[in-house]
């Protein structure tokens, strides 16, 4: 891998932290709504990396709106699976 692809994976990866559940940015009067769940859906293998080096962090925001962002959540994490499941294709023989 050249030296630029891997510092683009780092600048991603630097990024896709930056929103992570617990960081404090989501409060009662600042909720996580559909969208904040499906973001933190859409990360949760890294969020729950990071939360093993910061336990003040998790995979899952608490302060949300209930079902909208629960459903956020399970739509970004099944996808994600489903989406890794069609990337290696079908190799059976």
């Amino acid at each position: 891998m050249s030296k630029a692809k891997i510092l683009l994976l780092i600048v991603i990866l630097l990024l896709l932290c930056a929103c992570v559940p617990g960081d404090g940015k989501n409060n009662e009067d600042n909720i996580a709504g559909f969208f904040g769940g499906f973001w933190h859906g859409l990360i949760a293998p890294i969020s729950l990396i990071i939360s093993i080096f910061k336990p003040h962090l998790s995979i899952y925001e608490v302060h949300n709106n209930g079902l909208l962002y629960n459903i956020g959540y399970y739509i970004a994490v099944i996808s994600g699976f489903s989406g890794l499941r069609i990337t290696r294709g079908n190799k059976a023989s």
